[in-house]
């Protein structure tokens, strides 16, 4: 699955990833890099909506546990968070841009045994929004996947 594919997944299945105007824009071997528009989830303020800035690095961890969960062969999962911790380090000010890490090999290689295994396994998925090389929002979550 290619990251245009999963936008369209994600505008379709979850409807306000669309109005957010979240963008899959690259991945690597490393991470994947999201995006959404500053016009669309802004505040009274000015500045980031904080539901807006969580969203998104919500489903770009989300995004990373499913295509790595596609990766495997497993088509047809169930994804869920069930822990998360997000930090608002200082207010954002123009589009967003997410940097969110891809579990190394060796999360993939415990994530697959346990798939195989047990047909349920999780990953922690950490995300940063990112203005200017500055941290403005740190994010880890929990996700566990049933195959």
């Amino acid at each position: 699955m290619n990251l245009k594919e999963l936008e369209e997944k994600l505008y379709k299945e979850i409807p306000l990833t669309e109005f957010m105007q979240i963008k899959l824009d690259k991945i690597d071997e490393k991470s994947l890099i999201s995006s959404a528009s500053f016009e669309k989830n802004k505040n009274d303020k000015n500045t980031g909506f904080a539901g807006s800035l969580s969203t998104l690095v919500t489903i770009s961890a989300w995004c990373a546990c499913y295509l790595n969960t596609i990766k495997l062969g497993y088509k047809d999962s169930m994804i869920a968070i069930i822990k998360s911790d997000t930090s608002y380090k200082a207010p954002v000010t123009k589009d967003f841009y997410c940097e969110t890490t891809l579990p190394s090999q060796e999360q993939i290689d415990l994530f697959k045994k346990k798939l195989q295994n047990k047909k349920s396994s999780s990953l922690r998925i950490k995300s940063q929004i990112i203005e200017d090389g500055k941290v403005c929002v740190n994010f880890e979550g929990v996700y566990i996947i049933k195959v």
